[in-house]
């Protein structure tokens, strides 16, 4: 992996790793704010209702108290005649516009009981009063036939209410319906339901979530996260009618989904942005990189050059950072490599020649021995049937020096000279043994030639026969007794 490649890796990884905590950082701050802002508006949505009620409330008691102060309601409730005040509540419900109207007696019993709701009868509305007046509440609930009423209840005098004397009650129900709830929602910002024991009696939440509301009824007066499916919420309970009775509960629930689609949004555009940081940086670091470590890879180009021998790789050496300085460096080590290695081919060349005549004075001196030999034989006037033997052989002598000679002239004139002719091998070593015999001291070695048929072909008889001869010399030099 290449150091631009390690460099653009790490940078991307440490951006990747920055980005991504920053993300992370502000998903939680913001998440944590919007969750804060849900459960000031939730608080803000008790606060509304609070007020609302408490409206509402002195809107029925004082509703309430003009019925009781109408003087047909104090003759109605004089004449004690049930019937007649049955025909005559409906009306005083008109004149209110309650969903429900009922006149007693002081005794509590019923005089008048009007509601447009079926199945909820007078005795049932009669224990309900009872319980009610045992309270110094302003508001009761009621309950019946799953209808869930907001009464206020007013004392009937006949006279000032000081000093009359009291003729019985008249109560006024305004029933929580679909279109009070709808407006409670719209008035408080938020979901509402309306639960009397374990029964939703109105609510804005769909039939499923009544069931998971009652499965997971929140704690009052405080915040709990409801999920209903795919829907969260956070909710807050006030309790209605507290220590008395059927409990009658108003959950406000306040939808944490549509709060956080603002902050999936978010999330969206900042992975977005994130990534096209990521890309940016990424061709940034790209261009950087390859800024910096362009001139790192002219020198490993250099340096493969010189490796295979190329001292004219061109490398510019640009500015005054560490890598020019070390280019600098480089290109003068490279050009006293080139001296050094011209220094070094000049001296192999002068041992070579060195070795070179070395060897031609070695054979040389083998063909000057042998002719001194002959030459020593020459003068032994007993030796003078031998002489032309002799002379040939100092002829032989001579011509292999000329010929030891053409080989230094040839090996200074760089070029070949291999002269090849068709030849036995048998016949170069029997020539060569003869030739190193004709010392005297040599004579007395005996030497065996033992070569197998088939050794011929085209070869250089004066050169072959000059490596033998070398070799003959050399072995007999080695063996040869010492005087």
């Amino acid at each position: 992996m290449k150091l631009r490649t390690k460099f653009l890796i790490a940078s991307l990884l440490i951006s990747l790793g920055l980005t991504a905590a920053c993300l992370l950082l502000v998903r939680s701050v913001i998440g944590k704010q919007v969750r804060t802002n849900v459960m000031d508006d939730l608080r803000n949505s008790v606060r509304t209702f609070k007020n609302v009620q408490q409206q509402q409330e002195d809107a029925r008691i004082q509703a309430a108290k003009l019925v009781a102060d109408l003087p047909i309601v104090r003759a109605l409730m004089t004449t004690e005649d049930q019937r007649t005040i049955q025909d005559a509540s409906g009306r005083l419900a008109n004149l209110a516009e309650a969903d429900l109207l009922m006149m007693a007696a002081r005794d509590g019993q019923v005089m008048a009981f009007r509601t447009e709701v079926a199945g909820y009868g007078s005795d049932e509305a009669a224990e309900q009063l009872r319980q009610s007046l045992q309270t110094e509440d302003r508001t009761h609930w009621w309950f019946g036939n799953n209808r869930l009423y907001a009464v206020s209840i007013q004392p009937i005098y006949f006279g000032s209410a000081n000093e009359g004397s009291m003729l019985g009650y008249v109560a006024l129900g305004y029933e929580v319906d679909e279109q009070f709830v709808k407006e409670l929602s719209q008035v408080a910002d938020s979901e509402v339901a309306f639960i009397h024991g374990n029964t939703v009696v109105r609510s804005t939440l769909p039939a499923l979530q009544r069931v998971d509301l009652l499965r997971q009824q929140p704690i009052a007066a405080q915040a709990t996260e409801l999920a209903f499916d795919n829907d969260h919420f956070l909710a807050q309970t006030l309790d209605l009618n507290p220590g008395r009775g059927v409990p009658v509960r108003l959950v406000v629930l306040k939808s944490l989904d549509k709060a956080t689609s603002a902050l999936r949004s978010l999330n969206r555009m900042l992975v977005l942005t994130g990534i096209i940081a990521l890309t940016m940086g990424a061709i940034l670091v790209f261009i950087i990189s390859h800024t910096f470590t362009k001139p790192l890879q002219d020198l490993v180009d250099g340096v493969r050059a010189l490796g295979r021998g190329d001292f004219d790789y061109p490398l510019p050496s640009h500015g005054h950072d560490e890598v020019a300085e070390l280019t600098s460096v480089f290109n003068r080590m490279r050009a006293s490599l080139r001296t050094t290695q011209r220094e070094l081919l000049e001296s192999e060349k002068l041992a070579t020649i060195g070795r070179m005549a070395s060897s031609v004075s070695h054979d040389l001196r083998h063909h000057l021995v042998a002719i001194m030999a002959n030459a020593e034989y020459l003068a032994d006037p007993r030796h003078s049937n031998e002489r032309e033997e002799l002379y040939q052989e100092v002829k032989d002598g001579v011509r292999e020096m000329n010929d030891l000679i053409e080989s230094l002239l040839e090996f200074s004139r760089t070029r070949r000279s291999l002269q090849t002719t068709h030849s036995h091998l048998a016949d170069i070593v029997s020539h060569a043994v003869q030739s190193a015999q004709l010392h005297p001291v040599y004579q007395l070695i005996p030497t065996t030639l033992d070569i197998g048929p088939g050794c011929e072909g085209d070869m250089d008889i004066k050169k072959l026969g000059r490596v033998f001869h070398n070799l003959l010399i050399n072995s007999y030099a080695a063996v040869a007794p010492t005087k």
